[in-house]
């Protein structure tokens, strides 16, 4: 490296997660072997996030910028022989969204370090990326409690003749989970025909929305478990659980460029019925002794409306009328309707996927079947999201033997405390967990595996 033996930055405590509003502090560390000029030594802090179209191309099509401020540590002089320290300081605004890192776009928050020497000499630069979690409450996602159910009717056909109909109903036990909580699916077949069906299966999935000027959609199976067939003119009903591994949350607030949903997708192999389930994944998970103080009121009946029932309610004058009545009365005027509402929420609702992608979008499909319960190595793009306080407890499978917890990755505290509770979540001090050497819950009848990390 010439003069410069060392040139690199740090972060106070070794801390590589932070919260947004949060100050973001440490020092860049400058070692030299001899005297060397400089005319400043600058630090700059900037977070943003950048979308394309190819898979993991740095070439981005589309920008975003959160923030991206700059002070200079040092003036114009000279480095004498030896080791420099220089503090910096920097404050995350409130708005800022999570970390995230997709095949097609990421959000990206770093430290950079830059040494401007005097003309014809080489400049220096150091980087270090810190990561951001904005946690996901789900107790404050509008439309959150209560069970997520469909239904579906499909024909049998064979030879373009009707031969029977199948009758697919199915639901999920919660509509919000957390990272290690079990996902409750029951589904019931009821097969009105002369012919067995194929398999029943049920898929954790995850569609990630590029904003492109052409959207781009990146679909994958996340995790997978598989029932058996339903014989012809029997009706059966089919019970089995998902774990969910540490995934991105659902809502990425602050950026208008990444749309992130979960759904549950049951279906059966023939005839080709399927439905979905939209559910959302958080940070911090569901406490039902909340369900009741978070169920909306009842709205107030409005002055039209009022005057709309007294009215239905008044007696028929022509029935009884009023001898003494000198002035004709005129018959009571309908109230108009009150205006339609246009309801806001702070977090978006998932949705199924379209069966045509709109404007003549891009899919990106990924599927991957088995017997047994599958993790997609991609789905595990970084999130912060996998770090998880004393608020953290997986539901108790009912009829079911659970598998046991997921652990945690070296140096982070346990994943998932036992006692429920959504008092704030401390922030971890360690790195972000290490998935490949994160083991997972193994079940009667389900397995996870792991082909490797992707981390930002």
């Amino acid at each position: 490296m010439g003069k410069l033996q060392d040139f690199s930055v740090s972060f106070d405590n070794n801390k590589v997660v932070y919260s947004p509003g949060e100050s973001i502090s440490g020092t860049v560390t400058v070692t030299v072997s001899q005297a060397l000029q400089c005319k400043a030594i600058k630090v700059n802090c900037n977070g943003f996030c950048g979308i394309t179209t190819k898979v993991n191309d740095t070439a981005w099509t589309m920008e975003e910028q959160y923030f991206n401020s700059s002070v200079s540590v040092a003036d114009k002089g000279t480095l004498k022989t030896g080791a420099h320290t220089f503090p910096f300081k920097f404050l995350i605004p409130a708005t800022a969204p999570t970390s995230f890192e997709g095949n097609y776009g990421k959000i990206v928050y770093r430290v950079r370090a830059f040494i401007e020497t005097p003309r014809f000499t080489k400049d220096y630069n150091a980087e270090k990326s810190f990561f951001l979690l904005s946690l996901l409450n789900l107790n404050e996602v509008p439309d959150i409690w209560g069970v997520r159910s469909s239904a579906v009717t499909q024909q049998f056909s064979y030879m373009l003749m009707k031969t029977g109909t199948v009758v697919l109903k199915a639901q999920t036990d919660m509509r919000g989970y957390t990272a290690g909580q079990i996902i409750q699916v029951s589904a019931k077949i009821h097969n009105q025909s002369g012919k067995t069906t194929g398999k029943m299966a049920a898929s954790l999935m995850q569609r990630v929305t590029y904003e492109t000027k052409k959207p781009t959609y990146d679909l994958r199976t996340i995790a997978e478990v598989e029932g058996g067939v339903v014989k012809a003119n029997k009706e059966v009903e089919w019970k089995d659980q998902i774990i969910v591994p540490p995934l991105p949350q659902s809502f990425l607030g602050g950026c208008e460029l990444i749309k992130i949903e979960y759904y549950v997708k049951v279906n059966l192999k023939s005839p080709d019925a399927t439905l979905t389930l939209p559910i959302h994944i958080g940070n911090v998970s569901l406490d039902k002794r909340l369900q009741k103080a978070g169920a909306a009121p009842s709205p107030a009946p409005s002055a039209a409306s009022s005057s709309i029932a007294d009215a239905s309610a008044a007696p028929d004058a022509s029935a009884a009328p009023d001898a003494s009545a000198t002035t004709p009365t005129l018959p009571p005027r309908t109230a108009p309707k009150p205006s339609a509402r246009l309801r806001v929420s702070s977090h978006n609702s998932p949705s199924a996927p379209p069966a045509d992608y709109p404007d003549g979008g891009s899919p990106m499909a990924q599927d991957n079947k088995r017997q047994s319960q599958l993790v997609s190595p991609n789905a595990f793009s970084y999130a912060p999201g996998l770090f998880f306080g004393q608020n953290q407890q997986p539901p108790a499978a009912t009829g079911a033997s659970v598998g046991p917890a997921v652990a945690a990755s070296p140096g982070v505290a346990g994943l998932y405390p036992p006692v429920p509770t959504v008092s704030p979540m401390p922030m971890p001090q360690g790195p972000p967990p290490n998935y490949s050497s994160s083991t997972y819950p193994q079940g009667t009848h389900c397995t996870y595996t792991v082909d490797g990390p992707l981390l930002i």
